[in-house]
């Protein structure tokens, strides 16, 4: 009898285990192919607690003389449909299938199956307990479970496995229920579902486990379905995806499905990113380059002798150890981050804003859209505030601003949000590239933004003193009536540029 509450209860501790973890992979992936983080979340858990309560509710129509062997069987399905819960996700972004729809389906189902265990297992252990330590022991065993799903998912599974993989790695840990229950009770379920429950069994395990042994192939397959040109390189990190596709001459970079540049064109980016700014100053000797890990921009900033020193803050090492190593993005960014005046920083650019007690003469931002909470955050009023204490009194900032047609009340909104930080003067620059299409740029000073200095001539494909002038022009499409700015507490950029896409998307 003690084994076999022992059996029960490691029942309960997997189930709680895999339960939080099912709902941490279906919202990341559908922030990953989505965006808008916070949406995302926000569903998942509504829709996975709702249909909890489903599940609970229909556990009452469970009889005690099938209570094991239907316990077990919804275990099978539970393991089948949470492993393959990213695998279909990932299937539904393929085949243009709406995400959205697939992940809250999705949701629903492991909901409602997650709901029907708890219930299920209290009862399978009332002759075991009195009902206060049998309650007592279900929760707080299957809370243990969740905390430490919580803790296993972001340092453990994500970075060594990927999403795709520890979605089929936990629906087999989820698997083990059914085994221990069905070979520990066998005795106590009927010769029938006994046997149709072995070769459910049997088919769950075969799935899941060639699924996984399959993996490698099915992302290239898949990647090489979404992308249009050829993989050369894909990888999965604690943070993001990344995938590299070459084509002929063009060499692009995707990260979680968004390209960052082609190399047929990221010269007119990166140029308008970094030229205006050090074109203006004449003592420009440290810089700092948030973002901006393949090593472009800092390619740019280094084609000025006067430079002593650039520092690159990146979140991922993972991009930085491509922009060092990969042959395609070493000859494109011109082994940029190898130089001995380049030091890289892997963190949070927050963060190091907060820790940080040095000056800079440049700080330039370039950084992915602000299409999720966590990315807005460095478009807010806070962010660029630490960036202005971070400058030199003479000191310049830039930053990619979005697309002024595209998202143009996002780029007003992050050229009045530099402006309301305390920066003395504030410029727009407006660039195409046709990768992106029209592309903004936001430029603030602590002292006035003057005109372009000559002082020495530096090699570029699309920059130029005569065109910085032009570059400030401003389309009649391209002007917004409303003046918001953004702040940690209330991120409008997010909104505004969720907006702005949602059409063109």
């Amino acid at each position: 009898m003690l084994r076999e509450s022992h059996i029960l209860l490691f029942s309960i501790f997997i189930a709680g285990l895999c339960s939080i973890v099912y709902e941490l992979l279906i919202a990341t992936t559908g922030s990953y192919f989505l965006g808008d983080s916070i949406t995302q979340f926000s569903l998942t858990i509504g829709v996975y607690m709702a249909f909890m309560g489903v599940g609970s509710y229909l556990s009452r129509f469970v009889k005690d003389d099938k209570l094991l062997a239907q316990f077990i069987g919804f275990e099978l399905l539970l393991a089948l449909c949470g492993g393959l819960s990213v695998p279909l996700l990932y299937l539904a972004y393929a085949l243009d299938i709406s995400v959205q729809a697939m992940s809250v389906t999705l949701t629903a189902v492991i909901g409602t199956l997650i709901g029907l265990e708890i219930p299920l297992l209290s009862r399978l252990m009332e002759k075991h307990y009195s009902l206060k330590a049998n309650l007592s022991n279900v929760l707080s065993i299957d809370y243990f479970g969740a905390l430490l799903a919580t803790l296993l998912f972001p340092f453990i599974f994500l970075p060594w496995l990927g999403i795709f993989k520890t979605s089929l790695m936990f629906g087999l840990i989820n698997l083990s229920i059914a085994l221990s229950l069905l070979w520990y009770f066998s005795s106590q379920i009927l010769d029938k579902p006994k046997y149709q429950l072995r070769m459910a069994l049997i088919l769950v395990s075969v799935i899941l486990i060639g699924t996984m042994a399959s993996s490698a192939r099915l992302n290239k397959a898949w990647n090489g379905h979404v992308f249009d040109d050829p993989v050369v390189h894909s990888e999965q990190t604690q943070y993001q995806q990344i995938v590299m596709t070459r084509h002929k001459n063009d060499v692009r970079l995707y990260l979680n499905g968004g390209l960052q540049f082609s190399s047929i064109d990221e010269y007119r980016y990166h140029e308008v990113l970094v030229h205006p700014a050090m074109q203006r100053r004449d003592n420009i000797k440290n810089v700092l380059v948030l973002g901006g890990g393949d090593g472009l921009a800092v390619r740019e900033v280094l084609k000025y002798a006067g430079v002593e020193h650039v520092t690159l803050v990146d979140l991922d090492p993972a991009v930085a150890r491509l922009a060092r190593e990969n042959h395609y993005l070493k000859d494109l960014n011109a082994n940029a981050l190898n130089s001995e005046k380049v030091s890289v920083w892997h963190g949070d650019a927050m963060v190091f804003l907060q820790q940080i007690k040095r000056k800079f003469d440049l700080v330039i931002v370039d950084l992915p859209d602000p299409k999720t909470v966590s990315l807005a955050r460095l478009y807010s009023l806070q962010f660029y505030r630490l960036i202005g204490r971070a400058l030199t009194p003479n000191g310049i900032f830039v930053t990619q601003a979005t697309s002024p047609f595209f998202a143009k009340e996002a780029f007003w909104s992050i050229r009045n949000t530099v402006a309301a930080s305390g920066m003395k003067d504030v410029k727009t620059f407006f660039a195409n590239v046709p990768s992106f299409g029209e592309w903004g740029f936001v430029m603030g000073c602590q002292s006035n933004c003057q005109k372009p200095l000559k002082f020495e001539h530096i090699s570029t494909r699309f920059y130029h003193h005569e065109l910085d002038s032009a570059m400030q022009v401003l389309a009649g499409d391209q002007k917004v009536d409303k003046e918001v700015v953004s702040t940690l507490d209330r991120p409008n950029v997010l909104y505004l540029y969720l907006d702005g896409w949602r059409y063109w998307n």
